[in-house]
């Protein structure tokens, strides 16, 4: 009985480190809207509005679609970010779709590097937070 008990508990914990490491969820960054700049800029619509819809964990993934040739994505620090510098970004990536994992906790800032949209809108800041152990998430965000 004690070899049976020992047997289910082993599986129950291989289970829930099977759930905790494959949690996560996949961001659309925009939604239906795609990485583009905004109609009309930053007003109506902003990527922080958009953001503000989510929460963000390490583990998660941000999707980034656009018409490739004419935007890309750059992480960017916060100095660039604010003033929409273009010149040294952290990275940046040119073929849609781009698949970035949120690897680390803390501020992540990406932006657009093409002419001024950044400049016009085409910018998102988001927070990204640590996973909980006990969380299990596995969903598609549109």
């Amino acid at each position: 009985m004690g070899l049976k008990f020992n047997k289910l508990a082993f599986v129950l914990v291989a289970l829930a480190l099977l759930e905790t490491s494959t949690a996560w969820t996949e961001h659309v960054v925009g939604d239906s809207l795609g990485w583009v700049v905004p109609p009309g800029g930053a007003t109506p619509y902003s990527y922080s509005t958009w953001a503000a819809n989510y929460t963000f964990n390490v583990t998660d993934v941000l999707v980034f679609n656009f018409p490739s040739g004419r935007h890309d994505v750059a992480e960017v620090t916060k100095a660039a970010f604010d003033a929409c510098n273009t010149t040294s970004p952290i990275s940046r990536e040119t073929n849609s779709p781009v698949n970035i994992n949120l690897n680390s906790a803390g501020d992540h800032y990406y932006i657009c590097t093409f002419n001024n949209h950044c400049a016009r809108g085409q910018k998102l800041a988001i927070n990204v937070t640590s996973v909980q152990s006990s969380q299990f998430r596995h969903q598609h965000c549109l």
